[in-house]
């Protein structure tokens, strides 16, 4: 089989429904398999697929218990020479996953190869990035990357400068489509399932780059991104998690000195947010709730990096 398509699922029904047909539709010069890990939906997730896709081989968790944990359950039983992860919030496009592939066969030093991600209105999403350091959490905080886009310096972090025309080699693809050579698979490992949501792809991609391996992106290949659909459901935990999921990356590949300069780093970028959120609070009735919400949020973070940010990561 050339590709097991895998893609986890959590209260996404409807668009989960229109990625399937996507898929179906889009893949035309593949033998591949669409593996469905469901963690825990309680919107007729189940009953959409069983109806709608009855080729999907299905695994429906009895709780949610993560990103990366779904995801390694798809891989355990897929078929492919590669394993596409694809997000349920996603539309292919025009062949995406056969142009994805025959890139992925003549680029056999590549683990990982991503591919050109668009927003529903066309406009282009920037995904790839680099791997986390101090100086990109400096620049992130400052949001200088959104003054000064087409900068290498402050666009550094999410190569902000870069219009995603080009096979370039990148340090992370970003996991709503990473097509991962088996072979690189088996040598690595699979995810970290230490990571509930966030992350995962970054850890991923470091350990195939410690082992010698390439990450590639390609413009060949287009899908559409909704972005996020799960993880809107519960914002303020999410803004936690992934906060949480760098210092985690940090404190696992880059030592625990840079790791405590990451703690403050992130205490003090939820600290200097709690007073203009309460300050809306104040100052605006409507959404009053929410603004209050976000505060707490920025402030139990706060606490939470002082003490390390393992506290951040959502616990299976």
């Amino acid at each position: 089989m050339d590709v097991s398509i895998v893609i986890v699922n959590w209260n996404t029904r409807d668009i989960l429904s229109g990625c399937l047909r996507s898929i179906y539709e889009q893949t035309n010069s593949l033998d591949f398999e669409v593996i469905v890990i469901d963690n825990a939906s309680s919107d007729g997730s189940t009953e959409m697929i069983k109806n709608g896709f009855p080729g999907v081989r299905f695994i429906q968790n009895t709780e949610n218990i993560g990103f990366a944990a779904a995801n390694n359950q798809g891989m355990a039983i897929a078929k492919g020479r590669y394993v596409l992860l694809l997000n349920s919030d996603t539309v292919v496009l025009d062949n995406a996953v056969d142009k994805a592939v025959a890139f992925a066969d003549s680029h056999q030093q590549a683990a990982v190869v991503g591919c050109r991600v668009l927003n529903p209105n066309s406009s282009l999403q920037p995904t790839c990035f680099m791997f986390p350091s101090i100086l990109n959490m400096l620049l992130s905080t400052t949001y200088l990357y959104k003054v000064f886009p087409t900068s290498r310096f402050f666009g550094r972090e999410q190569m902000t400068w870069w219009d995603r025309n080009s096979t370039r080699q990148v340090d992370v693809v970003t996991g709503c489509f990473m097509l991962v050579q088996r072979k690189a698979i088996e040598q690595v490992g699979l995810l970290d399932e230490r990571y509930f949501v966030y992350g995962e792809e970054t850890d991923w991609c470091c350990r195939f780059k410690k082992a010698g391996w390439q990450i590639l992106f390609t413009p060949a290949a287009e899908i559409i991104h909704l972005h996020s659909s799960s993880s809107k459901q519960d914002r303020p935990a999410m803004t936690l998690q992934l906060r949480g999921s760098i210092l985690l990356f940090l404190k696992k590949h880059r030592g625990h000195v840079i790791h405590a300069l990451a703690c403050l780093l992130v205490a003090l970028f939820f600290v200097f947010r709690v007073p203009y959120w309460l300050g809306l609070a104040i100052l605006q009735k409507q959404g009053r709730k929410v603004y209050i919400q976000t505060a707490r949020t920025y402030a139990i973070g706060a606490l939470q990096a002082l003490v390390g940010g393992s506290g951040l990561c959502i616990r299976r």
